[in-house]
């Protein structure tokens, strides 16, 4: 690497049923490429001792005591990982029923995946739920890691059978493996090196197919998005703030606010202290004024006015529902989307998705833990873009009071009359 030359960072989240050795897994790979800790190891092997228990990679990455004490992961573990070509953002999401929210929330910012299926045991529930999430927040480059080779003797007929079952669980929630490895994190075959136990395997390491996995195309190619995130007043003059999810945003640029489908253009920016910016790009966070000084509130959706999001009332989601009770129609929340809460009710249910099979199921409700497609009506139009085109402007969540119930992805705006 160049001294000083930024290198890339690929966030990857780690998923798949719970016991498969996800962290165990990560552990190992943090390990074999010298990216752990000086002295983490000797402090674990030494904590292991001491509980008279026998020693665990996974208790290299997961951090909270809860997980120590039960040897479960219960909270989304975010480790960095630096590799020959760039740098790992590893998140290790829970793979336990009961923590599906956090696996929801870690998973929401990767750009690929990485699913963990144990070689005796095979895909399971959780592997099915986790393969279908990864789809619905629209991660598409997928490794799996047939793990726990040690387990079924190294056997190529076994793991390649394996292999195969979770090339179809994949293709059954749309997705596909660039790679499936066989690795065994107890003695590190495979992981950063080759096992000469499976020499029948002609394919990369895990880690070399890390490598091959490409980044998610920069946001700055997509058109301009800013959810208005607070208004101020700076010398009787208003001033948005916002951070720019997608496109550019440059000093005199005309601009529309959407769902209000008024135009104006960009006066400046501001900043304190400093002098200000000329322009601000994806990632930035930005201050401005407008011309004319147009009243805008928190959640209004600044963007380019020849590639508008759309607009509506009436939204069709892929919805994961996280409530202690199930969603049925007519229940109302407060919908969070781009800055912007507004109130919504769950309107309809068109299908619920089988997690055995994949298949869409007619029902009337959402039960915890459950993925459906269903149809939210807002009490006032909402701007926003479908998941596919723009995954920063199409991402969703549901509240109740305080808690987070539900979240998804929003499609298109479904057909109907505004309220």
């Amino acid at each position: 690497m160049v001294p000083g030359k930024r290198r890339d960072r690929l966030p990857v989240v780690v998923a798949g049923h719970v016991d498969h050795g996800k962290s165990t897994l990560v552990g190992r790979l943090v390990h074999d490429t010298g990216n752990m800790p000086e002295g983490r190891v000797e402090a674990i092997r030494a904590m292991c001792a001491r509980r008279g228990r026998p020693f665990e990679w996974a208790f290299l990455t997961d951090a909270l005591q809860g997980e120590r004490d039960r040897a479960v992961t219960i909270d989304a573990a975010h480790i960095r990982l630096a590799a020959p070509s760039r740098d790992y953002l590893l998140i290790d999401a829970p793979g336990h029923r009961e923590f599906l929210r956090n696996a929801v929330t870690g998973a929401a910012r990767a750009e690929a995946g990485l699913l963990v299926v144990d070689a005796a045991e095979g895909v399971r529930e959780q592997s099915r739920r986790h393969a279908f999430l990864l789809r619905l927040l629209g991660i598409r480059q997928i490794v799996a890691a047939i793990s726990k080779a040690d387990r079924v003797g190294y056997a190529r007929e076994r793991i390649e059978e394996v292999g195969a079952a979770v090339g179809r669980c994949l293709e059954a929630a749309g997705l596909s493996a660039r790679r499936w490895v066989p690795v065994s994190a107890r003695d590190g075959g495979n992981v950063a090196a080759p096992s000469p136990r499976m020499a029948w395997f002609r394919g990369p390491t895990l880690l070399d197919a890390l490598e091959e996995l490409e980044p998610a195309p920069p946001p700055d190619g997509l058109p301009l998005r800013l959810p208005v995130q607070d208004v101020y007043r700076r010398g009787g003059r208003r001033v948005l703030v916002g951070r720019v999810e997608t496109g550019a945003l440059r000093a005199g640029d005309e601009v529309l606010l959407s769902p209000s489908r008024r135009t104006a253009r960009i006066a400046g920016f501001e900043a304190w202290p400093g002098p200000p910016p000329f322009s601000a790009r994806a990632g930035d966070s930005a201050a401005f004024a407008l011309d004319p000084p147009l009243p805008v509130e928190r959640g209004e959706l600044v963007c380019d006015p020849a590639r508008p999001p759309r607009v509506g009332d009436r939204l069709r989601a892929r919805l994961f529902w996280l409530g202690d009770g199930p969603a049925r129609a007519g229940a109302r929340y407060v919908l969070k989307l781009n800055a912007r809460e507004v109130v919504a009710a769950l309107e309809s249910v068109e299908a619920v998705i089988d997690m055995d099979d994949f298949a869409r199921r007619p029902a009337d409700r959402v039960e915890r833990g459950a993925v459906a497609e269903a149809v939210l009506r807002t009490d006032a139009p909402t701007a926003f873009d479908p998941y596919e085109d723009n995954p920063r402007t199409g991402r969703f969540a549901l509240a109740q009071g305080v808690r987070i119930v539900g979240g998804g992805a929003l499609t298109v705006a479904a057909p109907g009359p505004a309220p």
